[in-house]
């Protein structure tokens, strides 16, 4: 009986030393995986150089298509143009084009915060701009311009999803993304028609095309990149080892249209669909 006993609390003891040390390696494990290589601080060397041209449009413009606001009386008396703004061309240019570099030798650094907020703005029953750029971290504030209420409805893979409800008059709502992801879509649950992109990367280098379909990325570091264009409704379109030279004055144009190749990207846009405001 004692022998018996004696080989029950041996292996007892030995199930206890092995559990203990396998706790001890899956520690280990997880806080290697958790360690991030720290980042060294950007430090500009007076060498670089910059980013420049112009989004083309080949081929004949969509027609724009009118947007029915009769359903919210706030938005069909708002001031402003009734139509799709998902293309927006002028004289064969293409705006609301993000523009951005890609690159692992910029992951390595942390770069400057701006000081100021990005800002998103409801005006007309319409996401104004309707594409935007964010570093990771820096704040997001969006603002309700009209006398319609909203439902703020971003739809990240990468960052957390959020819903948020604002009124005529209230104050802006304020968020952050601390993950890279291009590009996040957003939605109004209240209008489905309302639409907006936005590009949240580590660093600096990127830039939204404005009306006249024109681009500029400023301070670029030398080396090698692609250089990756943009465009919510004909995907986007890679410049790859795409040089910058210490202090070049670098141009780079692109050019899309009914011709353009549709290259998917990892962004889906669901169908808004209308809830009651919360």
């Amino acid at each position: 009986m004692l022998k018996r006993l004696s080989l029950i609390f041996m292996l007892i003891a030995l199930s206890a030393t092995l559990l203990a040390a396998c706790g001890g390696k899956d520690d280990d494990d997880e806080g290697a995986e958790e360690e991030a290589p720290a980042k060294v601080k950007f430090q500009p060397k007076g060498n670089e150089g910059s980013i420049s041209g112009v989004i083309k449009f080949d081929g004949p413009v969509p027609t724009p298509q009118r947007i029915d606001m009769s359903g919210d009386p706030n938005c069909a008396a708002a001031p402003g143009d009734k139509t799709i703004d998902d293309v927006v061309v002028a004289d064969g240019k293409l705006a609301n084009v993000f523009v951005y570099l890609k690159a692992s030798s910029l992951d390595r650094f942390s770069y400057d915060m701006p000081s100021d907020a990005g800002v998103l703005d409801q005006h007309g029953c319409r996401y104004v701009p309707r594409v935007m750029g964010l570093m990771v971290g820096q704040t997001l504030q969006v603002t309700n311009s009209d006398q319609a209420a909203h439902n703020v409805h971003p739809s990240p893979r990468q960052n957390t999803e959020w819903n948020k409800s604002q009124p005529p008059g209230a104050p802006p709502l304020e968020a952050k993304f601390n993950r890279p992801e291009t590009l996040i879509p957003v939605k109004c649950n209240q209008h489905p028609w309302m639409k907006a992109h936005i590009g949240v990367l580590a660093h600096p280098y990127f830039a939204v095309t404005d009306k006249e379909g024109k681009y500029s990325i400023k301070d670029v570091p030398p080396g090698k990149y692609t250089l990756t264009a943009w465009h919510e409704k004909f995907g986007e379109q890679p410049m790859k080892d795409f040089e910058v030279k210490a202090s070049e004055t670098k141009t780079q144009d692109f050019t899309f249209g009914a011709k353009t190749a549709y290259a998917p990207t990892s962004l889906t846009v669901e169908p808004a669909f209308v809830v009651p405001a919360r």
